[in-house]
C-alpha cells in the first residue's frame, strides 16, 4: 500500500497530513500559506506527494451540519479538481465537519499560545479528517465519498 495525503483546504491556509504506508495512522505534516497564490500551494502539495510517496489525496469537504454543500464545500471540490490535474493523482473527498473545532480543543490541552496554535490547527485538522477516513475504510464500512 502507499501513503495518502490529507488536505484541509482553507482560504488563508491549507493543512496537510500524511498517512503511514499501511494507511492506519495519520500525522500532521505541514501548513501552507495560500497568500493569494493557490497555484503555488497546489505545486507544493504535489511536491509533498512525490517526496513522501503518496499515491492519492483525501480532501476535506466542509459540509453543513445538515449534510448539504455550501460555498466552502464547493471551493474544496474545485481545489480538489485542480490538485488532481496539477499532481496527476486521484482525489477523494471526505466529510470534515467539526475537525477544526476538534483540533482547537485537542491543542488547547497542549498549553499553546494563540499564535502557536494558528499555524498548527490546519495540519492537525487535516490529520483528524484523514484519520477519520482511514478508520472508516479500515473497518470495511462500505463508505462512499460525500
Amino acid at each position: 500500500m502507499s501513503r495518502l495525503l490529507g488536505i484541509d483546504h482553507g482560504t488563508k491556509r491549507v493543512g496537510v497530513a500524511l498517512s503511514d504506508a499501511e494507511r492506519r495512522i495519520a500525522s500532521p505534516l505541514a501548513t501552507l500559506d495560500v497568500s493569494k497564490d493557490e497555484q503555488r500551494v497546489l505545486r507544493q502539495i504535489a511536491e509533498l506527494a512525490v517526496e513522501w510517496g503518496a499515491a492519492e489525496f483525501v480532501v476535506g469537504l466542509p459540509l453543513n451540519m445538515d449534510g448539504s454543500e455550501g460555498p466552502q464545500a464547493k471551493a474544496a471540490r474545485e481545489f480538489g479538481r485542480l490538485l488532481e490535474r496539477v499532481a496527476g493523482r486521484p482525489v477523494q473527498f471526505w466529510d470534515e465537519r467539526l475537525t477544526s473545532h476538534s483540533a482547537v480543543e485537542a491543542m488547547g490541552e497542549a498549553d499553546l499560545t494563540r499564535g502557536q496554535m494558528k499555524g498548527r490547527v490546519d495540519r492537525v485538522a487535516a490529520a483528524i479528517m484523514l484519520q477519520s477516513y482511514l478508520d472508516a475504510h479500515s473497518a470495511g464500512m462500505g463508505v462512499t465519498e460525500p
